[in-house]
């Protein structure tokens, strides 16, 4: 592809910087217009980066793009977690770790209305991604080590 092309169409679609938080974790709900589900699908699932439009996630189960999804995202050192409303736009297989699959999602809009999210979590991925973008992961330190401040 020539230099003016790539630039035009540049391979990373997303527009916002992705990042890691140690330790953080995703539980997830299917949306359904038929009924309600009270309990998550799966939970407690390692979170393998955020950005202020979506996420991705590792998982025990194949997730279908156009899924809509009620995610909750723990962050260690947090009150509460972040609850936020989304659709998959990808899933594939994980080659590495314990989990089979993974699964990029994209976040529905910030706003008041129903299905929307809540633009005060906006506000909190962007101050999360002030605090850890660009931050190195050291390995060499035990995960315990780790100094996580709450807000």
């Amino acid at each position: 592809m020539s230099k003016v092309l790539s630039q035009v169409y540049p391979s990373e679609k997303r527009i916002s910087q992705r990042f890691k938080i140690p330790g953080a974790t995703v539980s997830y709900r299917k949306e359904t217009w038929l009924f309600k589900r009270k309990s998550f699908n799966e939970e407690f699932l390692p979170l393998q980066d955020l950005s202020r439009g979506g996420l991705r996630f590792v998982s025990q189960k194949r997730l279908n793009p156009g899924c809509k999804l009620c995610i909750q995202l723990s962050i260690p050192g947090e009150r509460a977690p972040l609850t936020l409303f989304g659709q998959v736009r990808w899933s594939a297989s994980n080659k590495t770790g314990n989990y089979p699959y993974e699964a990029g999602v994209q976040f529905n809009v910030y706003g008041e209305k129903k299905s929307q999210n809540y633009p005060g979590n906006l506000v909190k991925i962007i101050s999360l991604e002030q605090k850890f973008a660009g931050q190195e992961l050291d390995l060499t330190v035990p995960p315990d080590e780790y100094d996580i401040e709450s807000s």
